[in-house]
């Protein structure tokens, strides 16, 4: 593999009986990356996700995630990636620091590593005072970005961010947005998927899925110029009324 590619992926297809839910995608995500993955619901993209999540074996077809083989390698994967779901992946009836000690143990991080990231986290959020409320109580915006601090917790490679800011107002996504630069600054790639199609801008490059396959790749500068849009939602429209299959 590439020493720069934090994913490969070769002709990768997930089939359920005779419904092909991802059909021979192949693409590449480079170390430090923020790469968006688009499509409408139905597109194939969340099952995409899991097989490079290692949560579900491909049925055909190659792919790499940090160096690892999804067929043979999925437990390492898993090590070596962060997760977050819109759902925001945290446990409503822990404490906030209930809730990073919990991850930082489930992948096996020292009591010292735990006891300074935590410490870490709490002033980075400014949540100094709030280290010991339990998660149900913080407002959904803190809720989303300490759900993202914990992803990457353990500092992985990776990190997967399954539509991370629904539901969230425009001023909290802007400030999620500028964790997720500040992440990469750091090396973490970003795979990224969001119903917000001015989110796609922000992102380094954009892959749209189309009834599962991959209609297009590229920069958003690229893509709007390539589809004569002003706009990535004027791309993503243009792609999606090509779309035949419905929400599974």
């Amino acid at each position: 593999m590439n020493n720069d590619k934090i994913i490969t992926a070769d002709k990768l297809t997930k089939r359920f009986g005779d419904f092909v839910a991802v059909n021979e995608i192949s693409f590449d995500v480079h170390k430090g990356e923020i790469f968006g993955f688009l499509g409408a619901n139905g597109a194939g993209k969340t099952t995409a996700m899991r097989m490079l999540c290692g949560l579900s074996l491909p049925s055909s077809g190659q792919a790499t995630v940090a160096g690892f083989d999804v067929f043979k390698e999925n437990e390492k994967i898993k090590k070596s990636i962060g997760y977050m779901s819109q759902k925001f992946s945290l446990y409503e009836d822990l404490t906030v620091k209930e809730n990073m000690r919990f991850y930082g143990g489930i992948y096996g991080k020292s009591d010292q590593f735990i006891k300074d990231k935590t410490a870490f986290v709490l002033d980075h959020l400014h949540l100094e005072n709030e280290g010991n409320k339990l998660v149900r109580s913080l407002p959904l915006g803190w809720k989303q970005k300490l759900a993202f601090s914990v992803a990457i917790f353990h500092e992985p490679v990776l990190v997967f961010l399954d539509e991370p800011t629904g539901g969230v107002d425009p001023v909290t996504r802007r400030e999620f947005w500028n964790m997720i630069y500040q992440a990469a600054e750091k090396g973490i790639t970003i795979f990224v998927t969001t119903h917000y199609m001015d989110e796609a801008e922000y992102c380094n490059r954009v892959s749209i899925m189309v009834d599962g396959s991959i209609e297009a790749l590229d920069t958003p500068t690229q893509l709007k110029r390539n589809y004569g849009a002003g706009s990535m939602d004027e791309v993503f429209l243009k792609l999606a009324r090509k779309a035949t299959r419905m929400e599974s």
